[in-house]
């Protein structure tokens, strides 16, 4: 087995239960870890034979443009999509952050946290 991980995926958004969320957007933060076998590609040294983190990263910026009120929700079709999509991928770890969420405090960053693993 062997981890891929993307880190700090930076998008603007506009995710939120509240309306103004989905008027003005805000910057948002995504982490994605993904497990798969990759011995093959460690000796073919094909792009064929691994994971292409292009594809996921086109699945976050893809995911993160339909907007959702709930980060649980946009963090559920991001993992859906990733094995979908990439039959070698087995789990997914994602996590979504909003930064500087209205929170009426000092708040850095809210961040979701959601794993899921390939069905047998």
């Amino acid at each position: 087995m062997g981890i891929i991980k993307l880190k700090n995926i930076r998008t603007f958004s506009y995710h939120g239960c509240l309306i103004e969320e989905g008027k003005i957007g805000s910057d948002y933060e995504v982490n994605l870890e993904i497990h798969a076998n990759l011995r093959k590609s460690a000796d073919s040294d094909h792009l064929a034979d691994t994971v292409d983190y292009v594809h996921l990263n086109k699945i976050v910026e893809e995911e993160m443009a339909i907007r959702s009120k709930l980060l649980e929700h946009v963090a559920k079709r991001i993992n859906t999509r990733v094995l979908e999509e990439i039959p070698m991928i087995t789990k997914t770890i994602v996590e979504v952050s909003k930064i500087n969420p209205p929170i009426g405090g000092d708040v850095e960053s809210v961040t979701i946290r959601m794993k899921d693993t390939r069905k047998k």
